[in-house]
């Protein structure tokens, strides 16, 4: 087994990827890959959780805003496809059918695992009981197009610090993994926060670490990273997290700071989407935190793409 440790997501990114880029050839579905298998990551600080690293890889950070609202609030909803078209393709009568929020906050239409790990270890913080499943044979053998990477969740709350691991039958390393952490992280600071435990360790255990050959040029252009900033804290009260996360998805203020900068990514992307370029990068350029620099950087990147560079009178204000 492999093992990479790091403090931030930046920093873990570039040896995972020159791990995969190693691997062994493979075709499943008959998509050539580089493969690894049996890979554990730790990222020390879970909250340096938002990936730069221009010019070979810059995210779409309103994606990664938007897909964990989505998966925290236990939506299937089709709305996501506002922040990622792509996502389309994996779905069946128009829903993804892996969605990992009904899972986690409806299992089977009765469990909230989510609350259910709060409960758990609010009664014994020794439990080894306090998890999440995602995979469910049930329906995953049903043969839809969109069956969940990850298997679950586990927490494990010792000498007052919640520490977190995530199992996951498959990653691929280039596309989905900057945006997994995104995600698992913010789902392991939530629970330290309502279980008033400090943050601990997050731990990230993958079958086969992976990326395909078509992305390999663009991963070979990938330097030197700059290490990840500490995203604001997003600890908030389990009482009203929902109506919290409606508004967000709604893209209105919460009075959380963290999170009003979650729903101030969101807005401006949608403005960006709808064509007011100039209102969406004056909407980011406002918002503090690492999520308005890379929303910057993403609409430089979109510029890019389509040939028509953007530089709107709110640039360079930051």
């Amino acid at each position: 087994m492999t093992n990479l440790t790091a403090d931030s997501v930046a920093e873990l990114f570039p040896g995972a990827v020159l791990l995969a880029k190693s691997g062994e050839k493979v075709s499943p579905r008959g998509m050539a890959t580089r493969e690894v298998r049996n890979v554990t990551m730790t990222l020390t600080q879970p909250r340096a959780r938002l990936l730069y690293a221009p010019p070979a890889r810059i995210l779409n950070p309103a994606f990664a805003v938007a897909e964990t609202v989505w998966h925290l609030s236990g939506s299937d909803a089709p709305w996501i496809y506002d922040y990622n078209g792509r996502l389309r393709q994996y779905a069946d009568d128009g829903i993804l059918r892996g969605a990992y929020g009904p899972r986690m906050r409806n299992w089977g239409g009765e469990v909230d695992q989510v609350h259910r790990v709060v409960e758990i270890l609010k009664d014994d913080p020794d439990s080894r009981r306090a998890l999440i499943q995602l995979y469910d044979p049930a329906r995953d053998a049903a043969g839809h197009k969109d069956v969940p990477c990850t298997l679950g969740f586990r927490f494990h709350l010792r000498a007052g610090r919640l520490h977190m691991s995530t199992t996951m039958r498959g990653q691929d390393v280039w596309i989905g993994m900057p945006y997994d952490l995104f995600f698992f992280t913010t789902l392991h600071e939530l629970v330290a926060g309502w279980l008033g435990a400090d943050l601990g360790e997050y731990h990230h255990q993958v079958g086969s670490l992976h990326i395909y050959e078509r992305d390999m040029d663009k991963a070979d252009a990938l330097t030197d990273v700059v290490a990840s900033a500490v995203m604001p804290e997003l600890v908030t009260p389990w009482e009203g997290f929902d109506k919290l996360l409606d508004r967000v998805e709604a893209r209105d203020g919460t009075g959380h700071p963290g999170w009003d900068a979650m729903a101030e990514t969101m807005r401006s992307y949608r403005l960006w989407k709808d064509g007011a370029r100039e209102q969406a990068w004056r909407v980011a350029d406002k918002i503090q935190g690492p999520l308005g620099a890379a929303l910057i950087a993403w609409y430089g990147e979109l510029a890019r793409r389509s040939g028509t560079p953007f530089a709107p009178a709110a640039a360079g204000t930051r």
